[in-house]
């Protein structure tokens, strides 16, 4: 299989590489991976040592709307295979030895310095008390979600997998977040739902959606980010 060309600076044009169709490989896979070897942020992450290329999702939501610091502690959900946990810890300078980012998927995630990594689905009861066991008697300061449904191919149904996860995500940001908290979740196709946005301008001083470069521009994921929780009484 030929590998991508590697690009030379940082306004290098890279050649597009073609992959040759296979009988044994179906035609949409065939298309996946000749995206990828052209992508520009596939090798950028492999270059930087990025787990994927969602790395830099989160890197330019930072740079844009300034969601990291220092000493923050932060939840990653659905943080396989782990690239925001890595943007997450070197931003706010986690440790092993005082680790202040908490992972969760049910897929396996290699370990990433200064990360608690919980193989755990987050749709079960027990995933939010263990995520809070984790946190060790702290609130976060930034609840992150990068969770995607398995789909179906049925778009009715997608959705509504997608909005409760979504919803499911918020309610978690909501128990755990400290005042002044941000979250930011992945969203889908129309948007969030009405209802879950309404209740998120209520908590927080500022609620919008984003979507970053690295999203690939035939995606129909944009970002919900909320900033300034306004603290679980009101």
């Amino acid at each position: 299989m030929a590998k991508p060309p590697r690009p030379t600076g940082s306004g290098a044009r890279q050649l597009k590489v073609r992959v040759k169709t296979s009988a044994r490989r179906k035609p949409a896979s065939t298309r996946w991976l000749q995206r990828q070897l052209n992508d520009p942020y596939v090798a950028r992450a492999r270059e930087q040592g990025y787990k994927s290329r969602a790395a830099f999702k989160l890197i330019e939501l930072d740079e844009k709307h300034k969601l990291l610091k220092p000493g923050m502690r932060v939840v990653d959900l659905g943080c396989a295979p782990g690239g925001w946990l890595q943007v997450a810890a070197r931003a706010t300078r986690s440790t092993d030895v005082n680790p202040k980012i908490v992972g969760i998927d049910y897929l396996e995630t290699s370990p990433v310095p200064g990360c608690i990594i919980l193989q755990k689905d987050f749709t079960q009861d027990d995933a939010p008390d263990l995520l809070i066991e984790a946190l060790a008697g702290h609130r976060a300061d930034l609840v992150l979600s990068d969770m995607a449904a398995p789909t179906t191919g049925h778009k009715p149904t997608d959705h509504l997998r997608i909005v409760a996860l979504v919803e499911m995500a918020a309610d978690f940001a909501l128990d755990v977040l400290a005042p002044g908290g941000t979250f930011v979740a992945k969203v889908f196709q129309g948007g969030t739902e009405q209802e879950l946005l309404a209740l998120l301008k209520q908590k927080f001083k500022s609620t919008f959606h984003a979507k970053p470069p690295a999203s690939r521009k035939d995606s129909a994921e944009t970002y919900l980010v909320a900033k300034g929780f306004k603290g679980k009484g009101l």
